[in-house]
């Protein structure tokens, strides 16, 4: 994700952002559902502002805080559109306190600077896979809303506490279909034009390799439920395992090399 260098006015947005994550995060208990409810969107649009503000900077840089920053007020979108649509789910303390974290992470690590000579098609390659990941990220928060539907059932609690398992695993599965489409589409223009992306051909790093393991993993996915109906604990440990090698192929990359290593990619 492309953001400007920290400023006064940036941090002090990005703080607000956070604080006001933090409240529901924190108190989720104490908050009455309309509080809760009103609080975590006040921290959404503060978020939505940070990344706006980030886009309109003179010095555009990114990196792996921002890619999480942006992904984390991506489910909390898809998030605030589906509370319209199933007013039982409850998981608000949980993706406030992603939130928080995530906005803090762009806040200390603010990426490195966008090479001036850098095409113009980059930051729409970014967004794809920013996009993907923010895909990616709802389906793992539905994937565990229906491991705890499951843990509900076992336990003989109110079936109606909750949004419905069988639509729970077909929102899921939405998710994960949308976000493999947007990933084959991120991977194939890095291959097809990465001269006019990053300036070099496509070569087989670290990134690459996990973004093509991560591929394969959803690809072995969708093939199993569609062809042999898999379901519950196994596609969803499928499904982790996919996230956590894309979440390794880029914001683990980066991290290493802003971070560990203390350079650009």
């Amino acid at each position: 994700m492309i953001l400007p260098s920290a400023s006064p006015a940036s941090w002090l947005l990005a703080l607000a952002a956070a604080v006001a994550y933090a409240v529901p995060a924190a108190a989720s208990s104490r908050l009455g559902a309309t509080a809760a409810r009103n609080a975590l969107l006040v921290a959404w649009l503060l978020h939505g502002a940070v990344l706006v503000w980030g886009l309109w900077g003179d010095s555009p840089r990114f990196g792996f805080a921002p890619a999480l920053s942006m992904t984390a007020w991506l489910v909390l979108t898809v998030y605030a559109v589906e509370r319209q649509l199933f007013p039982q789910m409850q998981s608000r303390w949980i993706l406030a306190a992603l939130g928080a974290v995530a906005i803090v992470l762009a806040m200390l690590f603010p990426g490195q600077p966008l090479h001036v000579t850098a095409s113009a098609w980059l930051p729409l390659h970014l967004a794809l896979g920013i996009a993907c990941y923010g895909l990616f990220a709802a389906a793992v928060v539905h994937a565990w809303l229906m491991t705890r539907a499951e843990q509900r059932i076992r336990q003989a609690e109110d079936p109606h506490s909750g949004i419905p398992l069988l639509t729970l695993e077909r929102l899921t599965f939405r998710f994960v279909t949308a976000g493999f489409i947007l990933l084959t589409a991120t991977l194939l223009a890095g291959w097809l034009f990465g001269d006019t992306l990053y300036g070099r051909a496509w070569r087989w790093d670290h990134k690459a390799v996990f973004s093509l393991l991560s591929w394969i993993t959803f690809a072995t996915l969708l093939v199993g439920r569609a062809r042999f109906g898999w379901r519950g604990r196994n596609a969803v440990r499928v499904l982790y395992a996919g996230s956590a090698l894309l979440l390794l192929a880029y914001v683990g990359s980066r991290f290493v090399m802003e971070v560990v290593l203390g350079r650009s990619a």
